[in-house]
């Protein structure tokens, strides 16, 4: 699962498009909007920390099976596996190559960093950067790369919400207390409103901006291959999370405990905290049934460790033994550098 705020920070040169809001007003919005919404998960979790027991907690930690975190772990490589197919396919559009595996490393490196560290600036841009500039890449090849990669990330984003609420209508109408059919209606509608995209992106060059930088539009084709990539991706994400839950709270099924997970994640990149930590808990614990709280924080503890710490501490010790300790020390120069130049 890539996340959203990797490009926000960016060093670019490109006109923004200009707004009706007073300059830097839209900035401090988002950051209230951002602050309030932390504010809220902190609360809910405050709560919901201090009804747990903690010695069932860790009973409930103590009972996840072998089996089932092999069954995280390989689903966890199955989604960084799909990561990496953003920036092969990214690379193929631009009509670059690079070694299978900088690609892989570069991509590791920095989705690991952000999801874990946050900071995507500071972390997962500069750590990307330093893997591909020993391939040969430019800042601003590195750049197109992360806002093609983000622009599959929403793209799966929004197939797999969509294929979720279409499939799972009536199993989330107890949850979000909404009809089944107006979940259908809301899934099939971000379904045509992809179909829309399609046509529309067919019928020329197509430009747009993120956060300051700009991307052609894929055409169809490359769009069908990224949505497959991204509902790969966030779907074996899902996938993880999935396994590791109570058998109570896998009742729901997959497909709707996916579209929950897609909601979820929403909110936590909302919250520019990263990997949406706290927010994302604290949507969980109030969706999903659970035989019992301690239960259901066992898994969502239990998955933030396998999907998140467990690759970031792979990327780590790859890069230290790519570079020994210069990796590290050339990401904070690079990292100082980037603050400046955005």
């Amino acid at each position: 699962m890539c996340e959203a705020s990797d490009v926000s920070s960016l060093p670019t040169h490109l006109p923004k498009p200009a707004g009706t809001l007073p300059p830097g007003l839209g900035h401090w919005l988002g950051a209230a909007a951002s602050l309030g919404l932390f504010a809220v998960a902190a609360f809910v979790m405050g709560r919901a920390v201090s009804e747990l027991s903690f010695a069932e907690l860790a009973a409930a930690m103590s009972e996840t099976r072998g089996a089932q975190i092999l069954a995280a772990l390989l689903a966890t490589a199955f989604s960084y596996l799909a990561l990496v197919g953003y920036d092969l396919l990214a690379l193929r559009r631009m009509g670059l190559r690079a070694p299978l595996g900088v690609v892989a490393l570069a991509s590791l490196a920095g989705n690991a960093f952000s999801f874990t560290l946050g900071l995507p600036l500071l972390t997962g841009a500069a750590s990307r950067y330093w893997v591909y500039a020993k391939a040969g890449l430019t800042a601003g090849h590195v750049a197109n790369i992360t806002l093609f990669a983000t622009l599959t990330f929403w793209l799966g984003m929004a197939a797999l919400l969509g294929l979720g609420l279409i499939l799972a209508a009536a199993p989330l109408s107890s949850i979000d207390h909404l009809p089944a059919a107006a979940n259908f209606a809301l899934g099939a509608l971000l379904i045509g409103a992809l179909a829309l995209y399609a046509v529309w992106a067919w019928g020329g060059r197509r430009r747009v901006r993120l956060w300051g930088g700009a991307i052609d539009l894929p055409r169809p084709r490359v769009m069908l291959a990224q949505i497959a990539l991204g509902v790969a991706d966030i779907g074996c994400a899902a996938a993880t999370l999935y396994v590791l839950l109570p058998a109570e709270s896998q009742a729901v099924g997959f497909p709707a405990l996916a579209t929950l997970y897609v909601a979820a994640a929403i909110v936590g990149g909302i919250s520019h905290a990263p990997g949406g930590v706290g927010v994302f808990e604290a949507f969980m614990l109030g969706a999903l049934p659970a035989p019992s709280r301690e239960a259901l924080l066992a898994a969502l503890l239990t998955f933030r460790a396998v999907y998140y710490v467990v690759p970031f501490l792979l990327a780590a010790a790859l890069m230290a033994l790519r570079g020994g300790r210069a990796p590290f020390a050339e990401l904070a120069g690079m990292s100082r550098r980037w603050r400046v130049t955005g």
